[in-house]
């Protein structure tokens, strides 16, 4: 018959030689609301050029910054291109560092932008990475 279904025994190993196991891995993790937040210190970034184009829903990326002179439990928010866009607020921060240096994966996303001249108003949500 053509329409038949046929079981194919296949084991991981096999699995894992047809496919990367970053393929195999992603169906299993899932990203898990932490947080919401803002971006600080946004007029303390010279090259402004770096908040064009930011809009609601990209992906930001989070990084310790633990020899950072105010703050030991700094965070830098970069954006795609790894380009500083700020910090995540000394306030907020102690918690997602505690994460970060356990070496859970952290990133953000802008949940919205407002430029008010050389302020940056940057909202975004926090997520952790749960494999």
């Amino acid at each position: 018959m053509a329409n038949e279904l046929t079981a194919e025994k296949k084991n991981f190993v096999s699995l894992m030689t047809e496919k990367p196991l970053s393929d195999l891995i992603k169906p299993l993790s899932r990203e898990i609301l932490l947080f919401d937040s803002y971006i600080a210190g946004t007029t303390h970034i010279k090259d402004e050029s770096v908040f064009e184009g930011i809009k609601e829903g990209d992906r930001l990326i989070l990084q310790r910054e633990p020899l950072n002179n105010f703050d030991e439990n700094a965070i830098l928010v970069l954006n795609e291109k790894k380009q500083k866009l700020g910090y995540i607020p000394e306030k907020d921060n102690i918690v997602f560092t505690r994460l970060m240096d356990a070496g859970k994966c952290l990133f953000a996303k802008v949940k919205y932008y407002e430029p008010k001249g050389a302020f940056k108003k940057i909202g975004i949500d926090i997520y952790l990475v749960d494999f």
